[in-house]
């Protein structure tokens, strides 16, 4: 999942999209794909790469579609990052616990 997550956040564009639903609230498809520089069509196809990894949600309400931030996915690569620091933290001070030793 969380390789999903980091290819989903590799893209300068889809992070950006990303980013622009951070604040919290739901936006319209056009609010969140407006001045991407790329057509409807292609910024379709960059939310459906985040609704793939669970990054994004698509609710319909009435007409319109509107786009919301999945932070509970986000927060899975964030712990897996963390998890990551843990055990480089253990690696380091066990480093430095033996060079402190032998000096």
């Amino acid at each position: 999942m969380e390789a999903q997550i980091f290819r989903a956040l590799g893209d300068p564009l889809r992070l950006k999209i990303v980013k622009r639903l951070s604040g919290g609230s739901t936006h319209t498809m056009g609010d969140v794909t407006k001045g991407l520089g790329v057509s409807r069509q292609g910024a379709r196809k960059q939310l459906q790469v985040l609704v793939s990894a669970k990054i994004v949600q698509l609710k319909p309400i009435g007409r319109e579609v509107r786009v919301l931030l999945n932070a509970s996915a986000l927060k899975s690569g964030r712990d897996f990052i963390a998890n990551l620091e843990n055990q480089w933290d253990k690696r380091l001070r066990k480093l430095k616990e033996v060079v402190e030793k032998d000096s």
